[in-house]
């Protein structure tokens, strides 16, 4: 037998198989939201669109106590008193940059100390995200730059040293809880800092007080973000959030995959 034709056969049935299978295609049956369009800050760190601006150079109208720290050339520098945004969010993304007092001065927690907090709605106290000055100054390892406070450190150190600016992008998820107050999904964070992952979607023990375990206590999935004054005269600017909403997606009937 010809072995031309055979091949040529065999050819014919593979390319028929391929078209059945592109005709097969698979359709999900779920009619999506198109993604809202979004335009990126002009240069890196700058707040897209749809950016809520906490502090964007010229006060701190955005917090309550905010009156109570001082802002100088579009620096705020930490006051007397935490201060704790007006307004309440739910997951989110925040970008926030911070710089150690210069000189440097202390040691260990005493040392370019302050903390971003998500706080709870309605109870107060929340989960802390550490900002202090850990450029060549050691402490405890779960209390230094970019740890989630007395849970975890963070997985590199990646600070800058005292006055140049440090820079978090933190990727938030509140906890959820059932209608009887039982946890159903901890809290999750993603850190950079500077541009290098500190944090990878770590799972939060519960709450991060300094006194005790941490635990958690339901509550709805947002609330303010606060500033913490530790007795420490640090710097922040270009202070932004914006909330992380799910797409709307419907089930539309799904048509028969082609035989």
């Amino acid at each position: 037998m010809n072995r031309l034709p055979l091949i040529a056969l065999v050819a014919c049935s593979v390319l028929a198989g391929v078209g059945e299978m592109i005709a097969a295609e698979y359709l999900s049956g779920l009619s999506w939201q198109e993604p809202p369009i979004v335009r990126p800050g002009i240069t890196c760190g700058a707040p897209p669109s749809d950016a809520v601006v906490l502090f964007g150079g010229r006060d701190l109208s955005a917090f309550d106590g905010g009156e109570k720290w001082r802002v100088d050339g579009g620096v705020a520098i930490v006051g007397e008193g935490n201060i704790t945004t007006r307004q309440e969010f739910g997951d989110c993304q925040l970008h926030i940059e911070w710089t150690s007092p210069t000189p440097a001065e202390g040691e260990g927690q005493n040392r370019g100390n302050s903390g971003l907090f998500f706080v709870r709605q309605g109870i107060g106290g929340g989960y802390e995200l550490q900002i202090l000055d850990s450029y060549d100054n050691r402490t405890y390892f779960d209390g230094q730059a970019g740890a989630i406070y007395k849970q975890t450190p963070p997985l590199v150190n990646a600070m800058r040293p005292p006055g140049e600016w440090n820079a978090y992008d933190v990727i938030w998820h509140w906890p959820r809880f059932n209608e009887d107050g039982d946890l159903v999904r901890p809290a999750t964070i993603t850190v950079l800092q500077n541009g290098v992952v500190i944090q990878s979607g770590f799972e939060l023990k519960g709450d991060t007080p300094f006194n005790r375990p941490p635990q958690y206590q339901s509550h709805l999935p947002r609330g303010p973000i606060m500033l913490q004054d530790h007795l420490n005269p640090v710097r922040f600017r270009n202070i932004w959030v914006r909330e992380i909403k799910p797409l709307h997606v419907e089930r539309v009937e799904q048509p028969a995959l082609s035989p």
